[in-house]
């Protein structure tokens, strides 16, 4: 009767009344070496990227996969595996390869080991899988992560302590633009829109185009102002250097210290020498003039011209006083015999 050989560890299985004086002989083999082997084992195999390395069991003799223990050596990566036979069999896999390398019975998907690390495998006669997913009990110390770690996938809207992908993040915050400065409940915020404030506190120089919504005052220095929408009342405007448009306001209370006002820094002078009738003059300024004419004791009349529109007339012993705007002409009729001609300008 012939020997026959165990199923997973490939042991040799001598037939009854076989191998008279060499029983010893294969007994030792099966216990001292491919046992042995397979408790205790440790063995290298060197790997090779994108190609299969197959290792065996070979019946009663030694043999890579038959060893409890195998360290990977050489590179490893893309298309990389490692062959096992699909004998029931615990493996210790470590890794010392460069790059990944997958376990598996031939035809079959395994189990990836990344490089470095250090895995309990088992093959359960169809394929490699993982020997264990779960502890009792375990205190781990905070690991210091390099390469690229692989976090789990989360949902939109997860609210728990688990660690999130870049990717996640991404998704959960959207596009936050650039803030220049953040320190306690202050933010510079150095462009773009912000939209949904109950309140809004604006310090140094601001160009604000549009105010839309219902505000009750509005403090500060701007160089431009457009209240638009809903703005029901603007109360108070204070220190703005040029105030030139105010639209849409229901009431606007108080405007103090606008340095363009007519009066604010301009002083009355005699100009009768320097003026004479039928000749065109502008307002170059930059504000708004104020100008008087008074007729001489000759028995005539005269019109003060303002942009070519007439705008005021006067006669024998009288005066007549105009605004012009900033950028506008003036003038009044040749031949016309003036008394005096003031500017407050």
């Amino acid at each position: 009767m012939s020997s026959t050989y165990s199923t997973n560890l490939a042991l040799e299985l001598i037939g009854t009344g076989d191998q008279a004086g060499n029983w010893g002989s294969t007994t030792n083999t099966n216990l001292g070496t491919l046992l042995e082997q397979a408790i205790s084992g440790y063995v290298t195999q060197a790997v090779s990227t994108g190609t299969d390395t197959t290792i065996t069991i070979p019946n009663g003799a030694s043999g890579v996969a038959r060893n409890m223990f195998i360290e990977l050596t050489g590179t490893g990566g893309t298309a990389t595996n490692l062959i096992v036979p699909a004998n029931k069999k615990l493996y210790f896999i470590y890794n010392n390869a460069s790059g990944a390398v997958t376990v598996k019975v031939s035809g079959q998907t395994g189990v990836s080991v990344p490089a470095t690390a250090k895995i309990l495998l088992v093959s359960n006669g169809t394929d490699i899988v993982t020997a264990t997913n779960y502890m009792v009990s375990a205190t781990l110390l905070s690991p210091t992560l390099t390469g690229t770690p692989i976090a789990p996938t989360a949902s939109p809207g997860t609210n728990t302590t688990q660690i999130a992908t870049t990717a996640f993040v991404t998704a959960a915050t959207g596009t936050l633009g650039t803030m220049s400065t953040q320190n306690a409940n202050n933010v510079a915020i150095t462009g773009g829109t912000v939209s949904g404030l109950s309140s809004l506190s604006v310090s140094g120089t601001a160009t604000a185009t549009s105010f839309s919504g219902a505000g009750t005052g509005l403090t500060g220095t701007a160089s431009s102002l457009s209240i638009g929408g809903n703005a029901a009342t603007a109360t108070s405007a204070t220190t703005a250097t040029t105030a030139t448009t105010a639209t849409t306001a229901t009431t606007a209370t108080t405007a103090t210290n606008v340095t363009n006002a007519i009066g604010n820094g301009q002083s009355w002078a005699n100009v009768t020498g320097s003026r004479s009738a039928g000749t065109t003059y502008t307002n170059s300024t930059g504000k708004p003039i104020q100008v008087c004419i008074g007729m001489g004791d000759d028995n005539q009349s005269a019109y003060i011209n303002v942009g070519g529109v007439n705008v005021a007339k006067f006669g024998y012993q009288s005066t007549a006083c105009v605004i012009v705007p900033n950028g506008v002409t003036y003038s009044i009729g040749g031949g016309i015999q003036f008394g005096i001609w003031s500017e407050l300008s």
